[in-house]
């Protein structure tokens, strides 16, 4: 269950489903306006075919049946009384055995890709729901086909807008405990009840790390780290002391099912291997209020997440490096189903290239509120078997924002909802086959990202 930080539209039910029976719309929104409907006969809609009228079903005179090319389109004009989210419900019908997709191109910026699949008919009818954001006054919406048979057959669009934004509040002091799967089946502590210690050494770090005590461990200052990754056990917390604290020339490894462990307020340097590595059917891992410094000489991932480990939050880093955040180590380890849960919210990619992160086999990933900054690979890859749900975000100069599969990678699954995108190439996304999000979580409007991340991630002063 979700609530909108700033436009408080709550998201009922987890995660809804993008394809729904009839004229059905997803209900996304508390304070919303009642639907307007508008028919792609009747102007100022405008559509690249043929307005037709010889299947049944269809509402008004007729429907638009475009041409069988790609960039083949249909087009509203759609009015907002205020700048806002607004859902589009678009009812179509695609009677052939192969998804006809389409950008979703608002105001001239693509926003989101559809399959738009076989209804089974050219007299079924069923209709697909998109949050998109608009502007006040007049809005142009239009579906351009993104294949060579051109758009289904389209009978109109219903639009709810809903309230405006209200102005953006300072960001949120760092919480107490996680949001999302870290928070789920128990929850994640760290070394909560235990002794509290404060290291300024390699060496008695790394014996702390290994304790089998509940401990929090508050790291003073830059300490370059003894071996390449550096093993940590269960019940533990490794918190830095203000923002001048980390690790340099060594990661964190967590692995051999140890769980219940908090990485926070650190700065990671010159890597050899991992940042993180969460590994070996860990779980129950906050990995919170961190800095990756890739550019000064890290080697492989940010935060690595895979072999079987699970219930894991990612939240509030900052990060530049250029392999980020690994989800899943290779397509063929099939013993990763049912696994890699992940959350990720509030971390700044702040030109980390690629993995941001790149899914295989978690099922439901949720990604949400971070911010995109010039990722110049691309920014989410959802491929085998993953169900990623991407919403919120606000991604910008990102020339494939979201991946449905990769390189020799197959495609998993993605619905993306409520993003922004900014300088963007098009959107991809499959629309179904993520499952529902168990948890409570606040969505903070896509459009107040950027501030409040830049305002809010990587190390605090009061956090250590």
């Amino acid at each position: 269950m979700a609530t909108r930080g700033r436009l408080r539209a709550a998201i009922v039910g987890g995660l809804t489903g993008l394809v729904v029976t009839a004229a059905t719309l997803v209900a996304l929104g508390t304070a919303q306006a009642a639907p307007v409907r508008h028919e792609a006969e009747t102007a100022p809609a405008a559509c690249d075919g043929t307005i037709d009228a010889n299947h049944s079903g269809y509402s008004g005179s007729g429907f638009c049946n475009s041409r069988n090319a790609t960039g083949a389109y249909a087009q509203f004009t759609v009015n907002a009384a205020a700048a806002g989210t607004a859902t589009v419900g678009i009812r179509y019908a695609n009677g052939t055995s192969a998804g006809r997709g389409a950008n979703v191109v608002v105001n001239g910026s693509a926003v989101s890709a559809h399959a738009f699949g076989a209804t089974g008919a050219w007299n079924t009818w069923a209709t697909a729901a998109v949050e998109v954001r608009l502007d006040a006054g007049a809005n142009t919406l239009r579906l351009t086909a993104t294949t060579a048979a051109g758009l289904a057959n389209i009978d109109f669009i219903d639009v709810e807008t809903g309230a405006p934004p209200t102005e953006t509040t300072p960001p949120p002091q760092p919480g107490t405990g996680p949001i999302g799967w870290a928070a789920m089946a128990g929850g994640t502590t760290g070394g909560a009840g235990g002794r509290t210690v404060t290291v300024s050494d390699a060496a008695t770090l790394v014996d702390l790390l290994e304790e089998d005590e509940p401990l929090v461990i508050r790291v003073q200052g830059m300490i370059t780290m003894p071996d390449e990754m550096n093993d940590v056990h269960s019940d533990k917390t490794v918190i830095g002391v203000g923002t001048g604290s980390g690790l340099r020339g060594g990661g964190l490894n967590i692995s051999s099912g140890y769980s219940n462990i908090i990485v926070r307020n650190l700065t990671f340097e010159a890597w050899p291997s991992d940042a993180i590595e969460v590994e070996g059917a860990a779980h129950h891992i906050w990995v919170d209020h961190n800095r990756f410094n890739g550019n000064a000489s890290g080697a492989d991932g940010s935060v690595d997440v895979k072999h079987e480990s699970d219930y894991v939050t990612i939240s509030w880093n900052i990060t530049n490096h250029d392999k980020n955040m690994l989800l899943g180590h290779d397509d063929d380890n099939t013993a990763d189903r049912g696994n890699l849960r992940v959350t990720y919210h509030h971390n700044w990619f702040d030109g980390s290239a690629e993995r941001n992160p790149r899914v295989r086999y978690g099922n439901p990933v949720h990604v949400f509120n971070n911010y995109f900054d010039g990722n110049e690979v691309y920014g989410v890859a959802s491929t085998v078997e993953a169900g990623v749900l991407v919403e919120g975000n606000y991604f910008q100069g990102v020339p494939r924002p979201i991946a449905v599969g990769y390189a020799d990678s197959p495609a998993g699954n993605v619905v993306e909802r409520g993003n922004v995108y900014v300088g963007c190439g098009p959107v991809e996304s499959t629309g179904t086959g993520v499952g529902a999000i168990p948890y409570s979580y606040t969505l903070d409007d896509a459009e107040d990202v950027p501030a409040l991340v830049r305002a809010g991630a990587g190390p605090q002063a009061g956090l250590g």
